[in-house]
């Protein structure tokens, strides 16, 4: 398992402009910094259609705030999910137009993963873009072993965080007043809508 010294090599690589690859508590993640020839790099490297813009990840709920607009239900939903296996579709912040793929101009996907490797990362390099660990159609990785053989000699730090075998993050949109689950995981549609009831 990784200690430290691959957490500094990985942020050293990323702001080098090179792409790593971290522990989530979903899957292994690879990560390259929010600059446009790190999102080629990615797009590139997973054969990703450009159609599925990538999402990002982020320490906190602050951090995040500088690319991603957080309303009252964003920001109860952060406050009780994050970190964990919940995605936030939300508006952009203003001033952030990186291009994270076709047809997210308008929107980000943000999240904060809850595995210590991970945000020990983010905490260095600051809000990464990061996607599953593999080639683009193929299985996930839950091992770095499983990242190692999909990815290969591409990745610049590869920081081992143990098996990874959680559930697929949840994915809810907030980009209308009606919320809409786009990709169901392991947080139920009945939690969040008790969750947001809450308010």
């Amino acid at each position: 398992m990784a200690g430290m010294s691959d957490v500094g090599a990985a942020i050293d690589a990323l702001e080098r402009g090179e792409l790593v690859v971290i522990p989530t508590d979903t899957v292994y993640g690879v990560a390259g910094s929010l600059e446009v020839h790190s999102i080629d790099a990615l797009f590139s490297l997973k054969r990703r259609p450009y159609d599925k813009p990538l999402p990002v990840l982020g320490a906190d709920v602050e951090v995040l705030a500088e690319i991603a607009l957080f309303d009252d239900r964003a920001r109860i939903l952060a406050e009780r999910y994050w970190p964990g296996p919940l995605t936030l579709v939300v508006p952009r912040a203003e001033g952030f137009g990186l291009p994270l793929g076709r047809g997210g101009e308008a929107s980000v996907a943000v999240r904060v993963p809850a595995h210590p490797l991970g945000l020990a990362v983010l905490r260095g390099s600051g809000p990464l873009a990061v996607t599953s660990a593999n080639v683009s159609g193929e299985p996930d990785a839950h091992s770095i072993e499983d990242a190692r053989a999909a990815l290969g000699d591409s990745i610049a730090v590869y920081v081992d965080g143990g098996p990874c075998e959680g559930d697929p993050s949840t994915v809810l949109s907030l980009m209308h007043d009606v919320p809409r689950v786009l990709r169901p995981g392991s947080i139920s549609d009945e939690e969040l809508s008790r969750a947001l009831d809450q308010r």
